[in-house]
């Protein structure tokens, strides 16, 4: 079976790049031969914390993925606590959880706290509520987070449609608004994630007999795209962050999910939209809600990856060779990613 699937990938490859090179096609091969052979089936982590049982922090609930992953840990009857900044939305999916868990009869196993993830403050409040209600937690789920949409010299306010670019410099208020919108996606993207390993690692550590931690990250953050270069940055520091502390806390189970596009209205919080713009933005990329990851599957499958204690998740699974032979053959990457974000 792993050797027909070898072969399909090869044979596709071939099909679409005639002139491949042996040694990209035996780095694609390595990487699916040992994706299928030769990764660990950890024990189910539901042998330790039985799901009903299980107590589930959930940063960045409010909207997409984080939402669907409250309300899937709900409807098995797990303790769940949310957290986003917008009020009003908090209030529907804690509704939403503990109607839920109603359905199979579990009561009063939802919890909401109206938080700002980068904010130390509110971290340390959405902390003592937690402890308070719960005593202390199994699972942290960082799905926080915010988009940017254009080229970095679009968000600086400079227009590069040819290569003559004398005369059409970046202005002192360009750079600064394209330091602004840096900033405010390292708040959210870096910071956030930061905090909330600061915050919720020792209580992990000390409470659950299985901790765990999923990092929502996103195959920008090891797959560089054009038009995302300061989504991908933040999002690439904030996973060799949480690569670094799965070292340094062996005891915690770490996974990092890496999805591609995913339908919903994470665009709605871009952060890097062109200075002085009237005008909605241009978008570089066809519409999520027709192409992209359903929410469902994304947040499903993330639920599935922690309880089988799995490190690194790509979905698409053909991310995952992406991953590799971009180290291979990077030219062949680049012009795929170019043409996935329309730019040329």
């Amino acid at each position: 079976m792993a050797s027909e699937k070898v072969c399909t990938v090869l044979s596709r490859l071939a099909e679409r790049v005639p002139q491949v090179p042996l040694y990209i096609a035996g780095a694609v091969s390595l990487s699916v031969v040992t994706c299928l052979l030769f990764r660990s089936r950890p024990p189910r982590r539901t042998r330790a914390i039985a799901v009903s049982k299980e107590k589930v922090l959930v940063l960045g609930a409010t909207s997409g993925v984080g939402r669907v992953i409250a309300q899937q840990y709900a409807l098995r009857g797990a303790y769940v606590c949310v957290v986003g900044r917008r009020e009003d939305k908090l209030n529907e999916v804690v509704q939403e959880c503990v109607e839920l868990a109603a359905r199979n009869g579990f009561e009063g196993r939802g919890l909401g706290v109206r938080a700002d993830i980068s904010d130390v403050n509110d971290m340390i409040r959405v902390r003592e509520t937690v402890e308070k209600a719960w005593s202390g937690l199994d699972t942290v789920i960082v799905a926080a987070g915010v988009s940017t949409l254009q080229p970095l010299m679009a968000v600086a306010g400079v227009e590069v449609s040819t290569p003559d670019i004398v005369g059409s410099q970046a202005s002192p208020e360009g750079i600064q608004h394209a330091v602004n919108a840096a900033q405010a996606a390292v708040n959210a993207n870096y910071l956030g994630s930061l905090v909330a390993a600061v915050t919720f690692i020792p209580l992990l550590t000390y409470t659950s007999s299985s901790p765990s931690i999923l990092l929502l990250s996103s195959a920008a953050a090891v797959i560089p795209p054009p038009t995302r270069s300061i989504y991908a940055s933040t999002k690439c520091a904030s996973l060799m962050l949480y690569q670094a502390l799965q070292i340094e806390h062996p005891s915690i189970k770490f996974t990092f999910f890496f999805p591609g596009t995913i339908e919903g209205d994470f665009r709605a919080s871009a952060v890097d939209n062109p200075p002085g713009w009237t005008t909605p933005p241009k978008i570089h990329e066809d519409d999520p809600n027709k192409n992209g990851l359903k929410r469902e599957v994304v947040a499903r499958r993330c639920i599935r990856a922690i309880d089988r204690g799995e490190r690194n998740v790509y979905i698409p699974r053909h991310y995952r060779v992406a991953h590799v032979l971009y180290w291979f053959w990077p030219a062949f990457i680049e012009w795929k990613t170019s043409v996935k974000y329309n730019f040329r």
